[in-house]
């Protein structure tokens, strides 16, 4: 199978059309938001709970730490989220209804308490890029998108293996997706 694809913003928009129109739109939306504007693996997502990213005020956090068995190599990491993240995340979460601490950031249809597994919500992100239309796509095309995006603006390496909780930049610089809108902005610069 070939690697995960970086979106382009049109894709991303294409996706988020596809997706307002489908059941579970919010929730898909805030999910995919959560791979493209902060890196998150995609079971991060799934392992999310509400009192992960909830204030007790209600308000949403700027940051999420995951303690080191969350994480895929066991090292803990913080997560931080923009402002429009954090916006998309309230939006999401206050048309939830029920929202204890330890219910799953992002229940199932099966209901409030049933949490995605990581297996099952990466089939869930292939079906949505598929049936959006995009190809080439899977769940780590947002982690990838978010890396690239990043690389682009000139954020160094550095930051960006810490950001994507990688211990060798090298595993980072696999991720950077080097187009030709890239290498014309680059040119710009001289």
């Amino acid at each position: 199978m070939a690697a995960a694809k970086s979106l382009t913003p049109a894709e991303i928009e294409r996706v988020l059309q596809y997706m307002s129109h489908r059941s579970f739109a919010q929730r898909n939306r805030a999910m995919l938001m959560m791979t493209v504007a902060a890196g998150l693996r995609v079971g991060e997502v799934a392992g999310l709970t509400l009192g992960d990213v909830l204030e007790d005020d209600g308000s949403v956090r700027g940051e999420i730490y995951l303690a080191a068995h969350r994480t895929k190599h066991n090292h803990a990491r913080t997560i931080y989220l923009n402002t429009r993240l954090q916006a998309e995340l309230a939006a999401y979460i206050q048309q939830r209804t029920v929202r204890p601490a330890n219910f799953p950031l992002f229940p199932t249809n099966r209901g409030d308490r049933c949490a995605f597994s990581a297996n099952t919500l990466t089939q869930h992100f292939f079906w949505i890029y598929k049936r959006a239309g995009l190809k080439n796509c899977s769940s780590h095309s947002g982690r990838k998108t978010f890396i690239t995006s990043l690389a682009s603006q000139g954020v160094s390496v550095f930051v960006l293996a810490s950001l994507a909780g990688h211990l060798s930049i090298a595993t980072t610089q696999k991720y950077v997706t080097v187009n030709d809108d890239i290498k014309r902005r680059a040119v710009e610069l001289v």
